[in-house]
């Protein structure tokens, strides 16, 4: 079984992995900075069936998620519908 390590530049606040799948046609995924202002530094549109697999960093600390879709994470399942 492999054991991973955490790198030299990896802080325990990334490394998390989450999921988006898009429920309908347009959904935006907005990436938030880490810092003391916190800022969009990235922006994804998804169309109805299409994954985005993303993982939190050094420089991501939040997500934002606009329209219908599922987001998988290992604290369980979110359905912006709900």
């Amino acid at each position: 079984m492999e054991q991973r390590h955490q790198d030299e530049n990896e802080t325990s606040n990334s490394g998390d992995y989450f999921v988006v799948k898009a429920k309908d046609q347009g959904v935006t995924v907005i990436g938030l900075t880490r810092g003391k202002d916190t800022r969009f530094h990235h922006t994804e549109k998804l169309d109805k069936g299409e994954v985005l697999i993303a993982q939190f960093t050094d420089h991501t600390s939040a997500v934002k998620v606009r329209g219908k879709a599922v987001v998988y994470t290992k604290h369980g399942i979110i359905d912006t519908e709900e």
